[in-house]
């Protein structure tokens, strides 16, 4: 059977990153991916904008061309799946990883099309494939939308936007522009701080003048076919009408995956162990690179800040190798 040096699995940036490395030091390896290059960026809203600049979302020093100062996704996804194309990099995509177990000093690997058997393996899953539900009854109605990808199917629709985070305000927005009535419900008594500065003053605006509705320390309680329900900042229980619900709440790594893997997990942020000067989880030779790192604090890493991620790791894999 055939022992690969490193498996990685997920597709995106930083797992591109990691096979880039272990390309260059001459190392056996594959990519699993669930989806297709770079999925996560794939299903990112049509018109969304990154907050870092095209030379802060560059991997293995290969430039970003962008003709905007903040790149967007189609450029992102031209660059990315651009850079697999060009450096050939081995890829099985729409495969899914099903259990990863090690036997004695090597990793098995299931997935939904083959096995695989790996010395090494860096799980770089990013976070994006699960919402952090609200659960609350009416969730599930077809109405509610967790994903938001583009405004004109809320045309001239009663939307309530839940959050107030970078995709909540783009969606309000969006939403707003292309003729919807838009009620934002959120929990905090203000717009998050870390939305991009660029669009802060104009959702504060939209809000300021009554053009967008904004319920601040609110918190929804119940979805129903043609309203919702939710408790304002007094403590009174409001009803209004409504046609779609955009629950933008944010989303999870698979903790299933990382437990059944063997990596511990702690704290009530279920963040993963590993060493920072590794990334090696208490799995031996079982890696985290990316956003999977942070546990429920997504917004702790990020492309820019863990491109280093693949250098630490196929550098520690490489020197255990000697």
């Amino acid at each position: 059977m055939e022992i690969l040096d490193i498996l990685i699995i997920g597709a995106g940036p930083i797992g591109l990153n990691c096979a880039l490395e272990a390309k260059k030091n001459d190392l056996n390896y594959l990519i699993i991916e669930k989806g297709t290059i770079v999925n996560s960026l794939y299903n990112y809203p049509l018109y969304m904008r990154f907050f870092s600049t095209a030379e802060k979302l560059e991997i293995a020093e290969i430039p970003f061309i962008s003709v905007a100062p903040k790149p967007g996704r189609q450029e992102a996804l031209e660059y990315y799946q651009g850079i697999a194309r060009q450096k050939n990099l081995n890829i099985n995509l729409y495969e899914k990883v099903l259990q990863l177990a090690k036997k004695e000093d090597i990793f098995e690997i299931e997935t939904s099309k083959s096995k695989y058997f790996a010395k090494n393996v860096i799980i770089s899953t990013g976070f994006y494939d699960i919402p952090n539900m609200m659960n609350i009854p009416g969730e599930n109605l077809e109405k509610v939308k967790h994903y938001y990808t583009e405004p004109y199917p809320y045309a001239k629709q009663k939307i309530v936007v839940v959050g107030s985070s970078n995709s909540s305000v783009d969606a309000a927005l969006e939403t707003y522009r292309k003729g919807a009535e838009v009620t934002m419900i959120i929990r905090n008594s203000e717009i998050s701080e870390n939305v991009k500065y660029w669009v802060k003053p104009d959702i504060e605006n939209r809000i300021a003048e009554g053009n967008i509705k904004a319920h601040f320390n609110s918190e929804l309680l119940e979805i129903k076919e043609n309203s919702v329900v939710f408790r304002n900042e007094n403590g009174e229980i409001q009803e209004i009408d409504n046609d779609f619900v955009l629950a933008m709440t944010g989303y999870l790594p698979d903790f299933n995956f990382l437990k059944n893997s063997g990596i511990d997990l702690q704290n009530e942020c279920l963040n993963p162990v590993y060493n920072p000067e590794t990334m090696e989880s208490n799995i031996p030779n079982l890696y985290l690179a990316g956003v999977v790192c942070g546990g429920k604090d997504t917004h702790l890493w990020f492309i820019e800040n863990s491109r280093i991620h693949a250098e630490m790791i196929v550098q520690h894999i490489v020197t255990k190798q000697k």
